[in-house]
């Protein structure tokens, strides 16, 4: 195809997709209560477009048609591989950058060699957090970064400040979120209510809430199979992008 015709193509496809854009902020974006659209762009399913917006709550996704007349509000599930690709979506977009964690202000667990790598925010009464502690017990060679996050009961923020006292950090976390059992009161300087602060200031909205080694985050617990793949596929990514 001659270059010329491939640029005509190219601006044509940009202009339609501007187009595009401004009908779905003009038709959408008054119904966000106040939100603003920071971005559009093709989703998965042909025809139907990607409308991102934040909120106090963090980054939103819905789903429009070219000219903002229908919107769909819900996940696209990969039926083949029952992926679900706006969980993966919005795992990209609310990415950070691992090592702007405050990771020594973490209670840190390692398993075997270490070389998985992940940070947690967690809240040692949150049901789904002890489920997922047990999953967790399951996970061989690694290192697990756990930012005490008590959002679920902030009655009981107390012990998990005496965790961070304890002698032995990762014992006395794993004694109360596996085994419900309590540390003994103990008072020092602590980063808890920091931590706090920061993990709701980088979008932390539930617990658990995982940070893998490039910065992309999973809310909520997962099975060990689903962990294992996405640690060794975000080791060996990271592998590959130090080997170049």
């Amino acid at each position: 195809m001659p270059r010329l015709v491939i640029l005509c193509l190219f601006a044509f496809f940009v202009t339609s997709a501007g187009a595009n854009e401004q009908l779905i902020r003009r038709s959408i974006e008054p119904k966000l209560n106040g939100a603003k659209i920071e971005g559009v762009q093709p989703s998965p399913i042909p025809g139907l477009l990607e409308v991102r917006f934040r909120t106090p709550q963090g980054m939103q996704i819905l789903y429009s048609d070219p000219k903002g007349e229908n919107i769909v509000q819900g996940e696209i599930f990969d039926s083949k591989t029952g992926r679900n690709l706006t969980d993966e979506r919005m795992s990209k977009l609310t990415a950070i950058k691992f090592e702007s964690l405050p990771l020594n202000q973490a209670v840190k667990i390692v398993r075997g060699n270490g070389k998985r790598v992940a940070a947690m925010f967690s809240d040692p009464y949150c049901p789904a957090c002890q489920s997922f502690e047990q999953t967790l017990q399951q996970m061989d060679d690694m290192t697990l970064y756990v930012f005490m996050f008590p959002v679920i009961r902030p009655e009981r923020i107390d012990d998990s400040k005496s965790i961070w006292c304890s002698p032995d950090k990762a014992k006395a976390w794993l004694d109360l979120a596996l085994r419900k059992k309590a540390p003994p009161p103990a008072t020092c300087e602590n980063p808890v209510d920091s931590i706090v602060a920061f993990g709701q200031s980088i979008g932390v909205r539930a617990t658990p809430t995982l940070f893998f080694e490039n910065g992309e985050r999973q809310q909520g617990g997962m099975s060990l199979p689903e962990l294992r793949a996405r640690l060794d596929s975000i080791g060996k990514d990271g592998k590959q992008a130090k080997a170049k």
